[in-house]
């Protein structure tokens, strides 16, 4: 089997409702714009296709295939996954490729082989589980009251955890993670995301209130430009660190942030930001080496089989971003998220994307 041909789709992303944001001074939501779909075919018929839903995606992905990837991968055999996803990090070197396009072409490589397989990907990755518990990940509400309303909803709709992306002030997002602690009991687990708001004083500031309130992880207070920050932030507050989410280099970087002792709860592991599939099985496995935890980030179609192929994982991440609260359609009355039963992974071939696939559209974060 042999691949013949590489097309870019444009598709129409719509604008979120309300829009939302992720703190202050970073927009949540984009506009209404050009999404893209990358599709992947070959001499036997069988295809396999990715989804790219960021502001500028048509454009973007249609000089990468034009330029770089359909030379590469015409006449290639697309099951072999390995030497394409080395492939791809070679032309890195060169092309400088963008982080959230270093995974496309895997995806869409291993929703061929699961179409071929007749299998859904996250069996054809070993298999873990058939179901896991979802969070809710808010977006930046206005006030303490309204997040703690949304919690107060979240928790009535079945979801098994909260995770704060507060206002980027120190002092006011302390007093914030303290008050959920207490609205809510010391039961239910709390996460806190930082979405790279701090330096390293402010980041200790918040770091110990999440300690006083028993939080499960803290996610991405600083840019993950310096592993010797974090590591002096790990060494000071006790609250887990769970790192690695946005920086270069998959699990080689992730491995200098364990190496350090930075990741005291684990890293991210996820299909859109860690190199595809592939990618982020190697984060999940060098994490489980050490005996840590490999968080699955973001709520798209790949990081649901993600879920369900990794050991250490904990959770579904799934998205909150109004102050009326609706639960995404694939997490139940209990907060759990089921595994995908569809081959390969799922989105459609006929490229009929519409508001059915809203759940899974991923936001710059």
């Amino acid at each position: 089997m042999k691949i013949t041909h590489v097309e870019v789709h444009r598709i129409d992303v719509p604008a979120a409702v309300p829009p939302f944001r992720w703190r202050n001074g970073l927009s949540g939501s984009a506009p209404a714009g050009d999404g893209a779909v990358l599709r992947i075919g070959t001499d036997e018929g069988v295809e396999g296709v990715a989804l790219f839903a960021r502001p500028g995606a048509f454009s973007t992905l249609t000089d990468l295939v034009d330029r770089v990837f359909r030379e590469e991968l015409t006449g290639a055999d697309p099951l072999q996954r390995e030497w394409l996803w080395h492939r791809v990090w070679e032309l890195d070197r060169i092309h400088e490729l963008p982080l959230p396009t270093l995974g496309l072409i895997d995806i869409a490589l291993w929703d061929l082989a699961g179409r071929y397989h007749g299998e859904p990907v996250w069996r054809l990755l070993g298999g873990f589980r058939e179901s896991i518990p979802a969070y809710a990940s808010t977006s930046t509400f206005s006030s303490t009251e309204e997040f703690l309303d949304v919690a107060d909803q979240c928790l009535e709709l079945g979801y098994q955890g909260i995770k704060l992306h507060a206002w980027g002030d120190a002092r006011r997002d302390a007093r914030l993670c303290l008050a959920l602690r207490e609205h809510v009991g010391p039961d239910v687990p709390l996460m806190y995301d930082g979405s790279a708001g701090f330096d390293l004083p402010d980041a200790i500031r918040v770091g110990r209130a999440l300690s006083e309130a028993d939080y499960l992880w803290y996610e991405e207070p600083m840019r993950e430009f310096s592993v010797s920050a974090y590591r002096q932030l790990a060494e000071t507050v006790d609250v887990p660190l769970l790192v690695a989410e946005t920086s270069d280099g998959v699990h080689m970087n992730s491995a200098d942030f364990i190496r350090a002792g930075a990741a005291t709860f684990g890293v991210r592991a996820s299909t859109n930001l860690r190199g595809g599939i592939t990618g982020a099985m190697r984060t999940a496995h060098l994490a489980d080496a050490f005996r840590l935890r490999a968080e699955v980030h973001g709520s798209d179609i790949p990081n649901h089989h993600l879920c369900m192929a990794i050991s250490n994982t904990t959770y579904y991440e799934s998205l909150v971003t109004a102050t009326r609260v609706v639960r995404e359609r694939h997490v139940d009355a209990q907060g759990l998220v089921h595994a995908p039963t569809a081959p390969g992974i799922a989105l459609p071939l006929d490229l009929g994307y519409g508001s059915e696939l809203l759940p899974y559209v991923e936001q710059p974060r």
